[in-house]
């Protein structure tokens, strides 16, 4: 019953190996995760993001782990799903924006910090006054700033987020599309909003390598990008040939393991 509440099945689930241990991991880490918080175990680790015209860091996008003191490092796919489900994904939210804009106030280059914003945040009325609130007590210039917002929870709250977007772009905040090519990827999505970058999901650059595909769907997202002012980012950047191949197609910035990996803040 709890596996088919979880992945909104449409078909009846049946028992299968492992699934009565899983689900018992999730209820427990589903008491644990609203007092992780003030236990001080939620961590924020940052990957650099770098231009492609000179190789220099122009962001860092924070990436959380949770520390757990009995089950050890818990990733964002093991346990955001659930923040989002019993609603402690608020003041998770609103946790990760504060630690951002302070760690990124003392970062010697000045460079951008991304977090990602789930749906549910952007419900949130209080939303834009939680950002404006991160970014006072930090100091954090505004446009240093990049939430990073897949197309899914734009359809799914396309009417709310309008409003949302128009605040959050008042105070000077930056707006990324992230994940793009993964869902919808609409070409309506990309010109009712003013994105100030578009970032191309791993799977894209990874399927335009293979040798059955070409890179015409790669050159067309560069190109609808750059038609409409927007900086594009390639995720998953793994060898020095794929860096060469999209430095040549033209592309602005990469992100990936090639570029550096996740690790604590430094000043």
């Amino acid at each position: 019953m709890y596996e088919a509440k979880d992945t909104q099945s449409e078909h009846p689930v049946t028992y299968r190996e492992g699934l009565l241990k899983r689900s018992a991991s999730r209820r427990f880490l589903d008491r644990e995760i609203a007092g992780a918080i003030g236990r001080g175990e939620f961590q924020l680790q940052y990957q650099v993001q770098t231009s492609l015209r000179d190789g220099a860091i122009v962001g860092r996008e924070a990436l959380i782990r949770w520390h757990h003191p009995v089950l050890g490092t818990l990733y964002p796919g093991e346990f955001i799903s659930l923040a989002e489900a019993n609603g402690s994904i608020i003041e998770l939210g609103r946790w990760v924006l504060a630690q951002a804009c302070s760690d990124a106030a003392g970062w010697p280059d000045r460079t951008r910090v991304a977090v990602n914003i789930s749906a549910l945040q952007l419900r949130d009325a209080d939303f834009a006054s939680t950002v404006a609130e991160a970014l006072r007590s930090s100091g954090l210039d505004p446009q240093r700033l990049e939430l990073e917002i897949t197309e899914t929870t734009l359809i799914r709250q396309r009417t709310e987020v309008v409003d949302v977007f128009a605040r959050l772009q008042a105070l000077g905040v930056k707006i990324a599309l992230d994940d793009f090519g993964t869902g919808f990827s609409s070409l309506d999505t990309l010109l009712a909003f003013a994105f100030d970058r578009i970032k191309i999901d791993r799977s894209v650059l990874h399927a335009s390598l293979q040798p059955s595909r070409t890179r015409s769907v790669l050159r067309a997202i560069l190109a609808l990008g750059h038609a409409l002012t927007t900086t594009v980012l390639v995720e998953g950047v793994e060898t020095q040939n794929q860096l060469e191949l999209l430095r040549g197609e033209g592309f602005d910035e990469i992100q990936g393991f090639f570029a550096g990996r996740p690790v604590p803040n430094a000043t």
